[in-house]
This record gives C-alpha cells, structure tokens and sequence, in this order.
C-alpha cells in the first residue's frame, strides 16, 4: 500500500494559512507562548514592546503578559486590562481576561469592583456565578440568597465558591434542614466524601469521625450501631449513609442490613434507601431492580434514578411498567426523544396504535437514534438527502473575513489547537446556520475536519450531510476494511464518533489517534497480527493505527457474535462488558443499548450506530433501517 506523508499533507492543507503570515510573526507568538508557561515576564514585557508587522494573534502577546500580571501578588494594573477590554471588546480574548481578572478580585475580596466587571461576561462558568452570589450578598443584596434556594437542588456539586452562599442561605432559613440533608445525600451517592463531610458539618458538627467510619467501612458501622441510633436524624442519615456506600461493593449485604433496620427508620427514609438499591441493581441488570423501584414508590427520585426505573422496566419487557415510568417523568424530559419513542411502543404494546403513530411522527425524519427507529416504526427507512451544501461566493467570503475564524485558523496553523477551538467556537455564537455552514465549509478546505463536522452539526443538526459525516483518509481506510471484512460505513461511522478525524488526537485514558488506540490495546492487537517491530510510538502514525483499529474491530466482531451493537459496545467499554451486557433472553438490539449502564458507552453505541446508518445511506445510495441494523442481542450463552 502507498504510503502517504501525513506531514505534507497537513501542511499543504494549511499552505493558504501559514503563508498569509510572516514567519517573523509566527516565531513571535511562538516565543511569547513559551514564555507565559515558564512565567517570563520579561520576555513577555519585551515581545509586546515589539512593533512587527501586523499579525492576527498581536493580542495574544498581551493577553498573555496581563495574565502573567494577574497572577503575581501586586496589585493588578487596572488601566491596562481595562484598556484591553475596551480595544478587543467582543473577542474571546476579552471575555477570558474578564473571567481572569474577576477570579482575582473574588480572590481579593473586592466585590465592588467584581459587580462593576461582571455585568459585560457573556458566558460565566459555575464558579463566577457562584462568585457573583457572593458579591451581591457582601454588597448588601440579600435576594442572591433566594436565588440559590430556588436552584438549590442543582448546587450540590457546586464548587467551593459557592460555599459564602450556600452557608448563608442555610442560617437564614431559605432552604429547609431537608434540602440540605438531600444535599449530603446526593454527594454521598456521588462518592464526594469530602463534600458530603462538609455538608454534614453545617448539619451536625461534631460527627464527621462517625461519618468516615461510615463511608470507609460501611458494613462494619452498620453491624455496630448502638442500639439507640435512630433517636437522632444524624443517626439516621448515617446509617443510611453506609448502606449506600455499602451498596456499590456488596448490593445483597446492603438489602439484608436495611431489612435489618427498616423498622427503626422512617418510611420515606426506607424508600429512599430502595430507590438507591434499585438505581444499583438496574445498572447491574439485576432482577430484583423493578421490586425495589416498586418499594420506593413515590419518594422524590434523582433525574437518574427515575431513566432508570423505565429502562429498568424495558429490560424486563415490561411496558405497562414503561408507561408508568415515562409518567412520573418530569414534563421536560418526557419530551425528549427518547422517552418519546419508548412511550410511543409501549401504548402500541398496549394496542393504542394511532397514539403511538402520532408520537413517532413527532420524531420521525430527525438525524439522529431516535428519530430514525421511529421512522423504521413508520416504515420510513432513513434517506440522506443528496449533493452538496449549496453556499454562494459571498457566503464563503463573509467566513473566510471573519477576524475571530482568521485568528482560529492562524493558530491552527501555529499547532495551538486548544486556543483555536476556543476562538472558532466563540466566533460561531449567535451566528446564522448559513454562516455556519461557510465556515464549516472553511475548515474542510484546510483539513480541519473536526470543525468542519461540529460547526455543520450546530449549523443544521437534520442535514448538511456532506459536511458533517466525511470520508478523509478514504486511500488509507478502504484497503484496511477490505483487508479486515469490515462494513466501511460502520469504520467510518466509529472512527468519527472516536475522532472526528483528527490525526493526533489523544484522550485523558491515553487513546491516540483517528481509531483512539489505547497503548495496551495496540501492544495485543500487534501480537495478534504479527506485526513486527511495534512500539508504542507507532500509534500516532494513521496508517499503523488504522491497521490496529481496524484489526481490533474484527476481532472483537468475531468474539461478539458478529454483531456491530456488541462491539461497538466493546471498542468503547471493553469486550467483557459487553458480554456481560447482555440478557437472559434475546433482547431487542434498541433495548440492550438504552441499558447500557455506562453513560458514555451508552451514548457512544447510539452515535455509532447512527453514523452507520447515515454512512451507509450516502455510500450506498439507497434508504438505510437502523432497527434492522440493531437487530436481535443473542442471551448470555450461561443462560441458554
């Protein structure tokens, strides 16, 4: 197979780019990056002081310089980042140095000045919003406190910034000695030890050492509670405190100490109890998931908690349980699509079949999992319309003039990619879908394919095609699909999913590249292919990488019964997961991926199966079923 120069070809990609701008200019931005990361200030003092020619990242250097200033224990030089702001007003760069230079007044605790600055942020993260509360309550203004009430249940995992507020709303009564200990709850449930700590101080001080017992070892605090534990809600909470931590290691060990001391709970305590051991086993497809949602009845229930109750019931077949579930749903997520299509087969499980009709209309023709099986429901396989996205001159124009796309694809050009993803977003806010789609249309001119793919998916989430599912590397991948038997329109549909194309990505977990090899994965795979002199380094090289990747998808294809839903599962999560997955019975290709238990990997199958499905309609030519690609899950092959 021909080898292809990946370095030359980027760097073709990007020759109209780079080629715009002295390298003079590049060499400076360079140096004054650099030297913010080692904090030279003097550098930096120097590099701004230079006039060269105009380059359109010249506001980098200062932005730099006042961040470097920011930092330091002196007093910040308020006319020059006030001058900053006012010559690049609307720019990205202005909105970061505002989002700095408010974090360091927070710091300082000079909340006048942070309630003068803050009122021109566009897009405050959760801990300026937090900061914002705090300089409304210092500078007198106490409905900051109704407010973290009113949103008091979605704070629980506030950052510390938060804490001034949150304090003061609890001594001065806006929120009840029960939302605060549904606070402790739910950052127990989400193993944050030393937040729940915190919160239980503000309750009960004195009982932290009691609550470590609790969460380091919860059966053991369980087994040793004094007989008169219950007399006091701490106790109490306590107590339920293990059984949920205990729950995680050794569900049946926690059902049996509930049933122990279920009679000196109270009965909304008890049911909360079952509804976290519900939770537990419905992730872990245990049986006993629907009894035990049954036993919480109608205890106030976490967003997840109640997705699960339904899904839970769809393992079981169970679609008057379905129906139910969907109905204690809040109005908004009842309306999102998945919970549409579900209770759109349940009532036709239920033989109420023009209802049914009407809800999968309501979704049917959307782009995406959901909408594409209630269009199968309807006998409407999925088409992706043909040819291109049509953009006149004048539309391509605009995009390419664009000053915050100019700056985005000059540090593309420079390898600056975080600090380019940053400006091409910014420059799309509030943008129509036609310029959207001319810069889409820009970055697949540069091979900036990861733009161009999310900037048209924002543009037109139903369309744009040929803008948002691409076939780069098309002389690389067809010979290795070829190679392997694979299905192209699956390779792509997973390589973009892991991806988006880009060559050098690299995950948090280590994955690398377009197929997101992990090093381990690659080292076995290797071994299994006899392929000679691999290292670890060849997986930033796409045609190594391709070859691993795809290698990997046949032989997980093999290992799961030549089903794409199961390894797609297992390129995500793992082969064993996968396995383990699955039912005692067939089940339904849809249902075994909507109870997936990992968020990501669920969510991961459905866009993989998705893409393939579009993948397939343009490559193919003709309309695509994805209920008939998700086909049947075979049973475990213990249970058969």
């Amino acid at each position: 197979m021909r080898k292809v120069s990946w370095g030359l070809l980027f760097a073709a990609c990007l020759t109209l780019t780079t080629n715009a701008f002295p390298q003079e200019g590049d060499a400076r931005i360079l140096a004054a990056r650099d030297a913010v990361r080692s904090g030279d200030r003097n550098t930096l003092e120097r590099l701004v002081q230079q006039q060269p020619d105009a380059h359109p990242l010249d506001p980098y250097v200062r932005y730099w310089l006042l961040l470097n200033k920011l930092a330091r224990p002196e007093v910040p030089p308020t006319s020059e980042l006030s001058e900053f702001l006012m010559q690049e007003a609307g720019s990205m760069l202005a909105e970061r140095l505002r989002a700095d230079w408010l974090r360091r007044l927070a710091k300082d605790g000079d909340w006048a000045g942070f309630m003068q600055l803050y009122p021109d942020l566009q897009n405050p993260d959760a801990e300026l919003r937090c900061h914002h509360w705090t300089a409304r309550l210092m500078n007198g203004d106490r409905s900051a406190l109704s407010e973290v009430g009113a949103q008091w249940h979605e704070l629980h995992d506030a950052p510390g910034a938060c804490d001034t507020v949150l304090r003061a709303s609890i001594s001065s009564a806006n929120v009840s000695s029960d939302d605060v200990w549904w606070r402790f709850r739910r950052q127990v449930e989400g193993r944050n030890a030393a937040n729940a700590r915190a919160t239980l101080e503000w309750l009960a001080p004195g009982n932290g050492g009691a609550f470590d017992q609790a969460f380091k070892s919860p059966s053991q605090y369980i087994d040793r509670l004094p007989a008169n534990f219950a007399t006091r809600r701490v106790g109490r909470e306590l107590a339920l405190a293990a059984l949920v931590r205990l729950m995680r290691d050794d569900i049946a060990g926690a059902h049996a100490r509930l049933i122990r001391l279920q009679d000196r709970l109270e009965g909304n305590e008890r049911a909360y109890v079952f509804s976290a051991l519900a939770l537990r086993a419905a992730w872990t497809q245990g049986s006993e998931a629907m009894d035990w949602f049954r036993a919480a009845g109608d205890v106030p229930m976490t967003p997840e908690q109640r997705a699960w109750r339904v899904r839970a019931a769809l393992r079981n077949s169970d679609w008057h349980a379905v129906l139910d579930g969907i109905d204690q749903l809040t109005e908004d997520e009842q309306s999102l699509p998945e919970w549409t299509y579900w209770r759109a087969r349940a009532l036709r499980e239920h033989h109420r079949q023009a209802e049914a009709d009407a809800l999968f209309a309501r979704i049917a023709g959307q782009a995406h999992f959901y909408g594409m099986l209630a269009g199968d429901e309807l006998g409407r396989p999925f088409t992706a319309r043909a040819g291109e996205t049509n953009l006149s001159a004048a539309q391509l124009h605009q995009a390419e003039e664009d000053p915050g796309l100019q700056r985005a694809m000059a540090l593309f050009a420079l390898d600056m990619r975080t600090e380019a993803v940053r400006e091409w977003n910014w420059s799309l806010r509030g943008q129509s879908e036609s310029f959207r789609l001319a810069a889409a249309r820009l970055a697949l001119k540069h091979g900036i394919f990861d733009r161009a793919i999310n900037t048209a998916e924002l543009a037109n989430p139903n369309g744009a095609f040929d803008l948002r599912f691409l076939t780069p590397y098309r002389e690389l991948i067809e010979p290795q699909v070829r190679n392997q038997g694979l299905d192209m329109s699956w390779v792509y549909g997973l390589m973009r999913q892991e991806s988006r194309f880009v060559v050098p990505a690299r995950s948090s977990s280590g994955a690398q590249g377009l197929m997101q090899v992990m090093p381990a994965t690659g080292k076995w795979v290797a071994g299994k292919i006899g392929m000679s002199n691999y290292s670890q380094s060849r997986l930033a090289d796409p045609d190594t990488n391709v070859q691993l990747g795809t290698s990997y998808m046949r032989l997980i294809l093999e290992d799961l019964d030549n089903h794409p839903v199961l390894a797609s599962a297992g390129y995500n999560a793992g082969p064993g997961r996968a396995k383990r997955w699955r039912d005692a019975k067939p089940l339904e290709g849809a249902i075994y991926a909507e109870t997936i238990p990992f968020d990501e990997t669920r969510d991961y199958v459905k866009k993989v199966m998705t893409n393939t499905v579009i993948y397939a309609a343009m490559l193919d030519g003709r309309p695509q079923s994805l209920k008939a690609r998700l086909g049947t899950i075979a049973a475990r092959p213990d249970a058969r």
